[in-house]
This record gives C-alpha cells, sequence and structure tokens, in this order.
C-alpha cells in the first residue's frame, strides 16, 4: 500500500494518514480473528473459541505494552551496524515469536504482526528498509504457492461469486476511506481517493482462503483467487481513476 501511495505522489497527502489508520486497524484486526477461523476449521467449540480470542486479545495488550514502555530496549538488542546481523536477530525473533504464537493455539501470522507492532519507530524504519527485498520475494512466492494450487479452470464456474464479493468489496472500501478521509477534515478528493487506495488490499483473503483449503475446504481456493485477481486489477486502475474524477468537486478558484 506505501508503495502504490509513493508511485501515486500521496504519500504527502491530507488523507493519506487515515488510510493508514485503516490498514493498522485491519491488522489489529487480524490479529483477533485468525485465531477464531484457525478454531472454526479445526472444528472445536465455543469455549475453545474463546480461549483463541482471549490469547490473541492478551499477546496483541502486551505487544503493545512492550513497545510503550520496553521498546528501546528491544530496538537496542536488535541494533547493530552490520546489517546482515540486524536482518538475522529479527528475522530470528519473529520465527521465534511466531513459533510460540502457533504453539500456543494461535496463527503464526498473529506472532509475526506482534513483533512489527512491538519494534520502536526509530529501530521500525531501518529494519523496514532491510526487510523490503525479503517482503518482495516472501510475498510473490506465497501467491505462486497459493496459485500452484488452484486450478485456473476451477475459477471460471465461480467466478460470478467472486465478481460479487469484489462489487462488495469495492462498495464497502470506498466508504471506509470516505468516513475515515472525513473524520480527518479531508475534502471530497481526498475522500475518494482514501477510498480507492484501500480497494486493492486483499492478502488477507488469501491467508484466510490458504488456511481453508488447508483444513479441507478445496472449493474456497478459487473463489479467493479469483476475487482477489478482480481486485488487484480494478483496485489501481480505480485509484488511478478517481484522480481526474476527484478534480470536479474541487471549487473552481474565485475572481
Amino acid at each position: 500500500m506505501a508503495q502504490l501511495l509513493g508511485d501515486l505522489g500521496r504519500l504527502a497527502n491530507r488523507e493519506t494518514p487515515a488510510v493508514l489508520s485503516v490498514l493498522v486497524l485491519e491488522d489489529l484486526a487480524m490479529a483477533l480473528f485468525l485465531p477464531l477461523l484457525v478454531v472454526a476449521l479445526a472444528g472445536e467449540g465455543p469455549a475453545q473459541a474463546a480461549g483463541g480470542i482471549a490469547l490473541a486479545v492478551t499477546a496483541v495488550l502486551l505487544a503493545l505494552f512492550a513497545a510503550q514502555r520496553h521498546g528501546h530496549r528491544l530496538g537496542r538488542i536488535l541494533s547493530s551496524r552490520h546489517d546482515e546481523q540486524v536482518l538475522l536477530r529479527l528475522v530470528g525473533l519473529t520465527l521465534l515469536v511466531a513459533g510460540l504464537a502457533q504453539a500456543g493455539g494461535a496463527s503464526a501470522a498473529v506472532g509475526a504482526f506482534l513483533v512489527g507492532i512491538a519494534l520502536p519507530a526509530s529501530f521500525a524504519d531501518r529494519a523496514r528498509d532491510l526487510l523490503s527485498p525479503l517482503r518482495e520475494v516472501f510475498a510473490a512466492t506465497f501467491f505462486v504457492a497459493f496459485g500452484l494450487s488452484t486450478d485456473p479452470g476451477e475459477i471460471l464456474p465461480v467466478l460470478p461469486a467472486a465478481l460479487a464479493l469484489a462489487v462488495v468489496t469495492c462498495a464497502t472500501k470506498l466508504g471506509t476511506g470516505w468516513f475515515a478521509a472525513r473524520r480527518d477534515g479531508v475534502a471530497v478528493p481526498g475522500r475518494l481517493r482514501a477510498g480507492s487506495a484501500l480497494v486493492a488490499r486483499g492478502e488477507f483473503s488469501i491467508v484466510i482462503a490458504g488456511l481453508a483449503v488447508a483444513a479441507g475446504h478445496e472449493s474456497l481456493g478459487p473463489v479467493a483467487t479469483g476475487y482477489v485477481l478482480l481486485l488487484a486489477v480494478a483496485g489501481p486502475v480505480l485509484t488511478r481513476f478517481v484522480d481526474p474524477l476527484s478534480a470536479r468537486f474541487v471549487p473552481a478558484p474565485t475572481r
């Protein structure tokens, strides 16, 4: 998302903080939702689901507390003059926390997310620069692996369902971006840009579908693939289309 905003020259726009705030809230919501999904897919009861949610909430609160009170200490532990040392320490910590989260009944993705929010801002910029190449490689590998598990011939029969989901998502994303930007006092053009920037977000859908397929619900794989492909194409196109459209809402200068 940050790369898309940078390519479009929107990082300094007034609506960008609202967009980033929505993305952070989505990540926090997923940290709570993924353990519940894992429990549901495993066929366990309400007690296990409540335990998974309680575990996720506790982990998120502890991570936020650690980031607030002891983030600087974590930054000093991970810091080094050598980039390769920083990279190895950060990846090692991420794998350790993700493994502990998985062993505790939560999702490994939740553990990795907690590491990210626990890092201090002073260290996060350097970590982001070091991890950006790995992020691109792992993201591409993840999508390739998911694509290899899906038969292209199975996408066409479920394309109407994927299209309906994509239309609903576009509407809700536009509404969410509009509402968030309006709360920040952003004008109508910025609200439209904020909503359109959120449309292309679909990686969590792949994660959810991957968990469902692994649990034996193979039919969700083609639906999720078609859904994400539609959003991946429609999102950037809509984002670029909104610029000239939003210009119509800019009041003409008075003479």
